[in-house]
Formats: structure tokens, C-alpha cells, sequence
């Protein structure tokens, strides 16, 4: 019988130990760590999380960062993974696009939480799980998200199930069953969109309680299919529309080459493709151009932007909600330029009421460049026309914060200070857990710290 796709992944991934996991492999977990406790912290008390909180049931073992008592492993992982997502602040993986921590890091602390796994099993579970993520991102680049899914959740219960069997030392057939039954857990429609419901933010959330579900299930002989990923009624032949794909992307080099080490940390506080464009828009507002003064403003953009940042191009114009103008560039472009920046409180029921936000998000156009290199590079153009004739224009070949122009450890930690300083925790706290962090993944896990 020939091996399948899942067969040798699965066999690749509970092949690694801490000892095969490189510095820079692990330094980077130690930042994704980071991200995600100071993205759980600034949503802690947003309406969203509150209507989480009060739709679950309280009493487990685990750890809800940032709130009060304990839940249930999945629970936990519902809650964690729903507050790192939800203002769309945490890391992407342009090869895709992907957001892996928001799935994999609550899963798998959860479960070593529940199931007494130390911070060692916690680093190999991790690492497996986000590798796995970004390199299934690869096997069909765009068309997830073409045929109408998030390919965070879709993708994002893939890599928790198997970073959580390995962090968990399930075995080879064990993992293979989990990973299996896992893809009749995926979903996630992006209909989202249309309104800016909340549905999204809830998408890793749901990935990371279902991959823990999947692997318990495995753990203990639930029989899932081992063309899971490749097979005729397979994941991706599912999400994608064809089962063809690059499969040697994803397992070819595992555990060896790291195409983690390339994942990006956002600057700012909204959807990644917005990224380039902010960053453009900012550059122009410190040329000294009044908004009132602008006429016209042209953007270059990839066709796979366009049903996200585009289209309808009027309700881009004005978005409904904060969480709709999170996903429309004019909006995005319009803020950055009027306000000096695109963080947390950029995103507000009183931005998006802002006229003179609003009139400036108006005279955005966009043309589709057909030689943009998404997904594999996030790019950026703006050409601003002034009244008096004057033309401006900023482009950037890159999203700032990934591999060509990465964060550095120092702007992580800033980034999570400003986070817990939003969701009301003490400079205090946030220094403690900043210093613990080096030695995290070699003790006993002890999450209580971040609790309340």
C-alpha cells in the first residue's frame, strides 16, 4: 500500500525532540508565544469575547488567558484562539496566506495543560503544528480562499490536531487517525464579509478546540482516513476544488528546512494585506498633504485582493462597523493617513463615522496589477492626486514584519506591552511574563499566571 501524504507527515513531525529543534526555530516559537498572550490580553474585554465567555460552560483544568476560572481543554482553546485572532492583529504566512499561532499555540497549550505535558512537549507540539500549517498553505496557494473558505480555519485544525498529537506523544497510527478525522472537523465560510460579522474571529478559535477533539479521538483508535489530505473526497479536492496539489511542499525538508522562520508579525492592527498600503499612506502623510487637498487616489493591487480589500468597492468606501473596515483598504488607507496609524484604536464605531475619514476613503480607486507576486509577496501602491495637480505616489514590494523586513524580538515585546496595556494589565504583570519567557519551554507548564 502506498504511504500517504498524512503517513508521512505524521511520521516527519513525531520524529522531532527539543534537541532537533533549532535556535532560531525556537526563538521564534518564544515570539509567537508572546504575540499570542498579549493579543488574548487586549481582547479580554471586548463584546465578542464577552459573549464567548458567557456561551461556554466554566470547570476544567485549563487556562482562559486574561479571564478569571478555568475551563475544559477545548474550551480553552475556543476562548484563547477566538481572542488572538479577533482584531486581526496576530502573525500571517505569506506563502499562503495563513494564520497559524491563532489555532495551534491555544491547542496545544491547552491540551499539555490538561494532560500534564511539560514545556518540552509543548515546544515540539508547537513547532510541528505551525510548520505544518504554513506548509499545507502551499499545497493549493489562494484556492481555499478562492472557493469561498478561511484557510485558517480549514488549515488551522489541520496543524493543531497534529501539533497536539505530537505534543501529546501520540503514536504514528494514533496521529494518522486523528489527522484523518480532522479534516471532516475543518470548515469555516467567509461570509463574513458581507457585514462584518464576527464569525471569523471565532474561526481559529473552533480549529484549535476541534484539533484537540481530533487528536483524543486518535488517541484512542478513532479510524480517519489516510487520504485525508490527497484523496478524491479528500480536504483539499473539498476546500479547493481539486485534489491536485504540490503534497512534497509539504513534507519534503520537515523537520529540517523551517518555512516558519519567515512567518510575519503584524505592525498593525488589521488585516494583512492592508499592511503595505498603511504603511504607504503613512510615508504620504508625512510629505504634509492635507486630506482636503487630495483629489483622486490610484492603488495598484493583486486580483486575489480584490474580493477581500475591494469589492463592493461602495461599502468599502463606508464601511458598516469597525470589523468590516478592518477588510477595506480605502478605509485603511484613510485612517492611517488622517489619524497617523493603524493600531488598536484605529478600528472604532467612531472612525468609522469620522467624515473626514471617510471623504478621504471615498476618492480611493484601485486597479488590478496583473503582476503582483501574491501570494508569495504582499505588496503595497498608492498614487495620491492633489487639487492642484501635484502627484504624490509610495509603493512597498513587501509587508513590513515579515522575511525581508522582519521584526525584531525588541519590537515584538513593545507590541505585546502595548496590547496588555489595552486589555488593562499592570506594566508589572507584563514585564513578569516578558522574563519567564526564556526558560518557558523548558519547566514544568504553569499557566496560572495568566489568569484574570
Amino acid at each position: 500500500m502506498q504511504e500517504s501524504v498524512a503517513e508521512k507527515l505524521a511520521g516527519r513531525a513525531l520524529a522531532l525532540t527539543p534537541g532537533r529543534i533549532p535556535a532560531a526555530v525556537r526563538a521564534r516559537v518564544e515570539e509567537l508565544l508572546i504575540d499570542v498572550v498579549g493579543l488574548c490580553v487586549a481582547a479580554r474585554n471586548t463584546d465578542y469575547m464577552r459573549s464567548v465567555i458567557a456561551a461556554v460552560d466554566a470547570g476544567g483544568a485549563c487556562t482562559a488567558i486574561g479571564h478569571a476560572g478555568t475551563f475544559a481543554a477545548g474550551t480553552a482553546a475556543l476562548i484563547n484562539g477566538t481572542a488572538t485572532h479577533g482584531e486581526d492583529f496576530d502573525d500571517t504566512f505569506e506563502g499562503g496566506p495563513v494564520h497559524s499561532s491563532a489555532t495551534v499555540v491555544p491547542g496545544v497549550l491547552a491540551a499539555c495543560e490538561a494532560f500534564g505535558r511539560d514545556g518540552r512537549s509543548a515546544l515540539v507540539g508547537i513547532a510541528a503544528g505551525i510548520e505544518a500549517t504554513c506548509r499545507l498553505s502551499m499545497v493549493r496557494p489562494k484556492q481555499i480562499h478562492r472557493s469561498g473558505f478561511h484557510p485558517t480555519s480549514v488549515l488551522g485544525t489541520m496543524g493543531t490536531t497534529l501539533g497536539v498529537s505530537a505534543a501529546l506523544g501520540l503514536n504514528r497510527q494514533q496521529t494518522v487517525d486523528a489527522f484523518g478525522n480532522a479534516g471532516s472537523f475543518a470548515g469555516g465560510i467567509i461570509e463574513y464579509l458581507a457585514e462584518g460579522a464576527w464569525t471569523k474571529r471565532a474561526h481559529p478559535g473552533w480549529a484549535a478546540q476541534a484539533g484537540i477533539q481530533a487528536a483524543r479521538l486518535g488517541a484512542q483508535g478513532f479510524f480517519g482516513p489516510r487520504t485525508v489530505l490527497e484523496g478524491i473526497h479528500g480536504l483539499f479536492n473539498g476546500f479547493a476544488r481539486s485534489a491536485e496539489g504540490d503534497y512534497a511542499v509539504l513534507t519534503d525538508g520537515f523537520g529540517e528546512e523551517w518555512v516558519m522562520e519567515d512567518i510575519t508579525f503584524k505592525p498593525y492592527a488589521t488585516g494583512t494585506m492592508n499592511q503595505p498600503y498603511v504603511d504607504c499612506a503613512l510615508r504620504l502623510a508625512k510629505k504634509g498633504i492635507r486630506a482636503e487637498d487630495v483629489a483622486d487616489i490610484l492603488c495598484e493591487t493583486a486580483e486575489g485582493y480584490v474580493h477581500r480589500l475591494w469589492d463592493p468597492l461602495p461599502s468599502k468606501h463606508r464601511p458598516p462597523n469597525e470589523y468590516v473596515a478592518k477588510f477595506s483598504a480605502p478605509f485603511n488607507i484613510a485612517v492611517a493617513f488622517v489619524t497617523g496609524g493603524a493600531g488598536l484604536s484605529a478600528f472604532t464605531e467612531q472612525t468609522v463615522r469620522d467624515e473626514r475619514i471617510l471623504g478621504l476613503a471615498s476618492k480611493v480607486r484601485y486597479v488590478v496589477n496583473p503582476n503582483d507576486p501574491y501570494p508569495k509577496a504582499y505588496t503595497g501602491h498608492v498614487r495620491m492626486t492633489l487639487k492642484d495637480g501635484r502627484v504624490f505616489e509610495e509603493r512597498q514590494p513587501h509587508i513590513r514584519g515579515g522575511a525581508h523586513e522582519p521584526l525584531t524580538r525588541a519590537e515584538i515585546e513593545d507590541k505585546f506591552r502595548g496590547n496588555c496595556k489595552f486589555g488593562g494589565w499592570p506594566k508589572e504583570r507584563s514585564e513578569r511574563f516578558l522574563a519567564s519567557v526564556p526558560k518557558f519551554f523548558d519547566s514544568p507548564l504553569d499557566l496560572r499566571s495568566l489568569r484574570g
